[in-house]
């Protein structure tokens, strides 16, 4: 059992760290979607990666529904994440226009 439990803990861990990595270009994403009319929620991509995920998980003899929520609250904590980095740049860039137009006016 000791083995087992040893296994698992090197996954987990290796989980997070692909966690972490896909977080970095989750936090890129954002960052470019600064200058475009795409928000937070894309509905066409994000079942692109459900299918995607769902496909996966069936070649590897895993829940497809296991994955699939696992992969849903993954990707409803990354728009919360992207929604209040995109509210808070909307919101400095507006009040960097407003104190701009307010200077010596």
């Amino acid at each position: 059992m000791a083995q087992v439990r040893s296994e698992i803990d090197r996954i987990d861990e290796a989980l997070v760290n692909l966690i972490a990595e896909r977080f970095g270009y989750v936090d890129r994403a954002w960052q470019l979607k600064m200058n475009t009319p795409e928000g937070a929620v894309v509905p066409w991509r994000i079942q692109q990666v459900i299918d995607k995920v769902r496909v996966q998980a069936k070649d590897k003899g895993v829940s497809p529904d296991l994955c699939e929520a696992l992969w849903r609250q993954m990707i409803g904590w990354f728009i919360q994440y992207e929604e209040e980095h995109l509210r808070q740049s909307q919101a400095a860039r507006l009040d960097a226009d407003t104190g701009a137009d307010n200077d010596g006016g």
